[in-house]
């Protein structure tokens, strides 16, 4: 089915009233549900609790965990007998996800699929295609993003139901978290994993966010006492994958406090995951130095040894080198192992000063010139620089909020932290060092950490509790919207010229903000619809052009100010008009309920519609 349907009323099914708000964070390496329980909570008295998730730690071993890694294995049909890899009252399944599967794939990374949800965001695949292990050879039946997160979706509600079979979590207010800087098609997708899942009741939510409000509900009720209005909350998130950026502006609205979201950064692949690869690359060299030659397979079961070494040696100030072991890929798996350590100054100079140097405010992401031919694989940032890419995401959104327009970047007066990577106290104190270095340069005063949240947990937390907080009609909300602005390009009508194409104007759609479940209909502007001929559409959007409104026509933009959008190639169908007929239409634009966008066409003294959604379907 193509991205351009004939629209029809969709019926609306009539929905169970849910005894539990549930939060699941569908994270880059580890997922987390956390539940409120609505019958026993009342106002600030919240009954919360998180999922312990049974799954297989070991062959034929089960244990209930906090958290489930996010990892799917894809065993050898001789590699486990089917009662190892199944869990109690589950049919036989011919593939892992959790713990088992993240020990599985440190020693045999070509039959692992990691990080799915930011190839979900990657819009130069077919996210819907079995492509995943990227490097797997041919007998390793591949698996596709979508199903790599649905399976995950679905552990957990078998995981749910286990522990409350008296309640289906299809009958539950599910919030799904994603990162704020997830494109409409993402979002899609997102959607799309957690109704295969069976996940009816669904809400999303960006994961700083999530954050904020598991922070406000952990301060009881005194938050309005630790922020005042105008004041500028910046959270930073930073997981396995992703680092994630957001601005919320504290403000009042007819006498109580009021939260804004008013930016958000771009999508950037840097996180946890790249500091154990550097840190493995320098084991690497070390081991090279010595003679000992690592091909890539051991290399990347070296960085899963190295993540847990960074951990340890991040959380005990006393531990000052950790052992790791790198297995061999021929038959004498112990005797031949290369046997290395990391050390506490390893871990410091390759995470700190690698990743979280210190730089001046006016400091951009370096960009390297690429080689022609390049290994398909994920967009990651090219520069590894976290501190970087926060001094270009404050600086760009200097004009966020008003101010005197002497500011060099936007001021945050409170920062909250959020990811498994901040657990660390030496990485919260450099970035906390480096934003009052920065204030103090521009005259500001220091800014102040938010505390209490659990870094692990804090986004399910929070996304259960906007789940509570929706469904009793009170309590604060974030207001977001859309967090960019949205384009269609259109094209002039000239005579042909050789060797030019029709210039191509930008028609604004969705203004910044636009909030979901909203529609808007481009009044006074026809435009003309091919139908029944293949056509392309092409998108755009901004997060710096704040101002433009619904119907806002540009004939020029910078680089800067506009990012094209992955193209969308359809026929509509004619309805009964001839192929290639130009239709005279008017435009309405929808943001859906789940932050998605969708541009409907409507004949001018017609009834039919066409719409248009921001998927890659096809």
């Amino acid at each position: 089915m193509n991205a351009i349907n004939s629209i029809a009323t969709d019926a609306v099914p009539e929905r169970a009233a849910a005894r539990f708000a549930i939060g699941i964070d569908l994270g880059t390496t580890h997922c987390a549900l956390s539940w409120v329980d609505l019958q026993a909570s009342d106002g600030e008295q919240v009954h919360q609790g998180v999922l312990a998730v049974p799954q297989l730690t070991g062959p034929a071993s089960v244990q209930a965990l906090p958290l489930l890694p996010s990892f799917c294995y894809l065993p050898h049909e001789s590699e486990l007998p089917a009662h190892e890899r199944q869990l109690p009252g589950q049919a036989a399944q011919d593939f892992i996800v959790g713990e088992l599967a993240r020990q599985r794939g440190a020693a045999t990374p070509l039959r692992l699929v990691a990080s799915a949800k930011s190839w979900l965001c990657h819009s130069g695949v077919d996210r819907r295609g079995a492509i995943l292990p990227a490097d797997a050879p041919e007998e390793v039946a591949r698996i596709s993003p979508l199903t790599a997160s649905t399976r995950y979706l679905q552990h957990l509600r078998w995981a749910w139901e286990q522990a409350h079979p008296e309640a289906p979590l299809a009958q539950q207010r599910v919030t799904v978290t994603i990162p704020a800087s997830f494109d409409p098609a993402a979002r899609e997708l997102t959607a799309a994993a957690c109704q295969a899942a069976g996940l009816q009741q669904l809400t999303l939510l960006e994961e700083p966010q999530a954050a904020l409000y598991s922070w406000i509900e952990g301060s009881g009720g005194s938050w309005r006492q630790q922020v005042a209005p105008g004041e500028v909350i910046l959270v930073i998130d930073v997981g396995g994958g992703t680092t994630d950026l957001s601005l919320i502006a504290v403000q009042e609205d007819a006498g109580t406090l009021a939260l804004q979201r008013v930016a958000v950064g771009e999508h950037i692949l840097l996180g946890g995951d790249n500091m154990d690869l550097a840190l493995a690359y320098g084991v690497a060299r070390q081991l090279a130095a010595e003679g000992k030659t690592l091909d890539a397979w051991q290399t990347r079961a070296l960085a899963q040894a190295c993540r847990s070494a960074k951990e340890q040696l991040l959380a005990d100030a006393q531990l000052q080198s950790v052992p790791v072991v790198v297995p061999s890929r021929g038959s004498r798996l112990i005797g031949a192992s290369l046997r290395a350590e990391v050390t506490r100054a390893q871990v410091e100079q390759t995470v700190l000063e690698g990743f979280f140097p210190q730089v001046d405010i006016s400091a951009q992401p370096q960009a390297r010139a690429r080689t022609a031919l390049t290994q398909l694989g994920l967009p990651y940032a090219q520069d590894a620089a976290v501190t970087r890419h926060l001094a270009a995401f404050l600086t760009r959104q200097k004009d966020a909020l008003p101010g005197d327009g002497t500011r060099r970047f936007v001021h945050p007066s409170a920062v909250l932290f959020n990811g498994g990577v901040l657990k660390a106290a030496q990485i919260e104190a450099r970035l906390l060092a480096q934003l009052n270095a920065w204030l103090a340069a521009d005259g500001a005063p220091p800014v102040r950490q938010l505390g209490g949240a659990e870094l692990d947990l804090a986004v399910a937390r929070g996304a259960a509790y906007l789940g509570y907080v929706a469904q009793q009609g009170r309590g604060v909300r974030i207001r977001g919207g859309t967090a960019q602005s949205y384009y269609v390009g259109v094209e002039s009508n000239m005579p042909a010229i050789p060797g030019m194409e029709p210039p191509l104007s930008a028609l604004c759609l969705a203004p910044f903000g636009m909030e979901e479940g909203s529609e808007v209909t481009l009044c006074g502007q026809e435009f003309g619809l091919v139908v029944g001929a293949p056509v392309r559409l092409r998108f755009f959007g901004s997060s710096v052009r704040r101002h433009d409104e619904v119907g806002t026509l540009l004939e020029f933009w910078s680089p800067e100010e506009l990012t094209e959008l992955p193209e969308i190639a359809a026929q509509l169908p004619t309805e009964g008009r001839q192929p290639g007929e130009v239709v005279p239409v008017q435009l309405h634009a929808r943001v859906t309920e789940i932050g998605t966008l969708e541009l409907l066409a409507v004949p001018v003294g017609g009834s039919a519609r066409w719409k248009v959604e921001l998927d890659l379907r096809s």
